[in-house]
């Protein structure tokens, strides 16, 4: 099973040899095993790969994501190999009535809000822990109160500063968007493996959105970014630029211990990459059985 991602940030060029990645820049070669990546994140323009490379990560379902002059990743390669039964999932997902997804986007809604609050309170903010609890446990089908917005207006101030914003240009945000990316990423490959079709999703709907469904998806997974990002700042001050560390750390997540829930109740860990697949075939099985079960993250104490 894949165990690790590479983040390449200096000028090379990659290629494929004997079932490795063969990676060659000015201070020599190296060779990664094809079978152990996960993730290759291409960070620099100087950056050559050939298309026998390109052909053995879709093979092997590898994902490659590029950034852009921001170093925000902006685009990714993900296998076109689908699914044994792909038709199915797809006339399953096609198929799925309005009331079973908005069902869905409500326990989607409601994991990310008690994420939230429990990283709250790891953070010593109890108060608006509590009240972030009150709100998850007053999410309806559909959350038509949007209750997840209310929730982000008073957590993202209390986690990152009274005066923060999403659309502050700084350190956090900078981290926040690129971690996002990359779960984004990890998830839009499950799902196509799996056989879904990302581009349609339970409450995304954006015809210029490839992957809704992965916007749907990722929601209580953001507060694991969230997690790690504040952990960051306590190393970082001022400053606008990702380091180098600052992004290896953001897509080592992807083979980090997460703690599972099955049916909103504990159920062990496994590394993030599994948990996402684990999201992705409840989710299979929902629309199979017409269950509301899913498999979804907590917050690791």
């Amino acid at each position: 099973m894949a165990w690790r991602s590479v983040v390449i940030s200096k000028p090379a060029r990659l290629s494929f040899a004997q079932r490795a990645m063969v990676i060659e820049q000015n201070e020599g070669t190296a060779r990664v095993p094809l079978e152990d990546i996960a993730a290759i994140v291409i960070d620099n323009p100087q950056i050559t790969i050939t298309v026998p490379l390109l052909v053995a990560c879709a093979d092997a379902q590898v994902i490659v994501i590029t950034v852009d002059d921001s170093h925000t990743p902006n685009g990714v390669f993900l296998s076109h190999t689908p699914h044994s039964r792909a038709v199915k999932v797809m006339r399953g997902q096609l198929a799925m009535s309005e009331p079973h997804k908005k069902r869905l986007w409500q326990l989607l809604v409601q994991q990310k809000i008690r994420n939230q609050a429990q990283l709250l309170a790891q953070a010593g903010k109890p108060d608006t822990a509590k009240q972030l609890h009150t709100l998850a446990n007053s999410v309806r089908s559909g959350d038509p109160d949007n209750l997840e917005a209310q929730a982000a207006a008073r957590y993202f101030p209390a986690l990152f500063g009274k005066s923060f914003t999403r659309d502050d240009i700084g350190f956090v945000n900078s981290a926040l968007n690129y971690g996002y990316a990359i779960i984004r990423s990890a998830i839009a490959r499950s799902l196509v493996s799996y056989g879904f079709l990302p581009a349609f999703g339970l409450h995304h709907s954006s015809e210029l959105n490839a992957f809704n469904l992965a916007d749907d998806i990722i929601e209580p997974y953001r507060t694991i970014v969230d997690q790690q990002v504040l952990a960051l700042t306590q190393h970082y001050h001022g400053e606008d630029v990702l380091t180098a560390y600052a992004k290896s750390q953001l897509v080592k997540m992807l083979h980090q211990d997460t703690p599972r829930l099955i049916n909103n109740e504990a159920s062990g860990a496994s590394t993030l990459l599994s948990l996402i697949d684990a999201s992705v075939m409840s989710l299979g099985q929902s629309i199979n059985t017409g269950s509301l079960s899913l498999t979804l993250p907590s917050i690791a104490p």
